[in-house]
């Protein structure tokens, strides 16, 4: 079976433990800490630091952690980070380019959010100036504040949002959350290239699936990958643009979740803690389970955690 192997700290352990919280497994082989399944691969983490990604998106799901080390090479295998025509240079990063990520994923709470943003060679300086980075090292009120400057300096964008009574329709239709992201994707860029009036030179998506996995959900759909289009992991890092989309996009998830919230009469948290199981169980207790369809993304483990807390109280 062809995996990939990265060795980590026990905190990094934790905190990926964290993130696949809604996808862990019940039951951990000796001498792990935790084993999970996504979309594709299955992780287990160990005691040791070891972490294996086994399954076709190995490759994709490690590099979210490190640069992985494939035990099973092949002639068929791209190597995390490797150059491949859907690679970005510096120099397409450095000029001007389409920048899109998304927000609200892996958050049991809330709708997905996707933004596309256009900036130019001349903006990147100004953009820094005001804070635009990696929107994972901002704080949601700093998110907002950003955001707004984004929006005051007339960089062009567009703006695509996927609420929950959508998701949880796409998801009984058979959609997984890779092909939503996909399409979600696609509508903000052409949603974008109408507002521009023009094609523009690059277009960079913060990689969450591989290319030919992309242009299959698109393919599905009968859409066509556009021209000079490029993946890169970790692309708000390397990427103006896409920082900034990033940055629209939380933006947006916030509001929404407030929205959310003040319709809900609870502050719906964000994440899939087990304290968004409580506040899950509270929702259902007063609302109903119906209602969850429209606040939730309801085949997340944390609704039927929410159920069993029900059951014991």
């Amino acid at each position: 079976m062809s995996q990939s192997v990265l060795k980590l700290s026990k905190q990094q352990i934790y905190s990926m433990k964290k993130h696949y919280y809604t996808s862990l497994k019940g039951s951990t082989p000796p001498g792990s800490i935790f084993s999970a399944k996504v979309q594709g691969c299955s992780i287990t983490a160990y005691q040791s630091g070891k972490v294996l990604f086994q399954g076709p998106n190995h490759f994709q799901e490690a590099n979210k952690w490190g640069n992985a080390a494939s035990s099973s090479p092949s002639k068929k295998s791209t190597k995390p980070n490797a150059v491949t025509p859907y690679t970005p240079s510096d120099k397409i990063l450095q000029s001007s380019h389409v920048g899109s990520d998304e927000a609200g994923t892996g958050d049991y709470f809330g709708p997905i959010t996707v933004a596309c943003a256009y900036v130019t060679e001349e903006q990147t300086h100004a953009l820094k100036q005001i804070g635009v980075k990696d929107s994972k090292h901002l704080k949601d009120p700093e998110i907002q504040r950003i955001a707004k400057r984004i929006v005051e300096m007339n960089i062009p964008y567009s703006l695509v949002v996927l609420r929950n009574e959508k998701y949880n329709q796409l998801q009984q239709k058979g959609w997984t959350q890779g092909k939503m992201k996909t399409m979600l994707h696609h509508q903000a860029y052409k949603k974008l290239v109408n507002k521009l009036g023009f094609e523009p030179e690059a277009w960079v998506i913060d990689q969450f699936a591989q290319p030919q996995v992309y242009k299959k959900h698109l393919a599905s759909e009968k859409e066509v990958l556009p021209p000079n289009t490029y993946f890169l992991t970790k692309a708000e890092s390397h990427s103006i643009a896409v920082a900034a989309g990033s940055i629209i996009a939380r933006s947006a998830f916030v509001k929404q979740m407030n929205k959310l919230s003040e319709e809900a009469g609870m502050e719906l948290l964000k994440g899939a803690s087990q304290r968004v199981d409580q506040v899950a169980a509270t929702l259902i207790q007063q609302q109903g389970s119906e209602a969850l369809q429209g606040y939730a993304k309801v085949h997340f483990a944390n609704t039927e955690k929410a159920l069993e807390r029900l059951h014991k109280r």
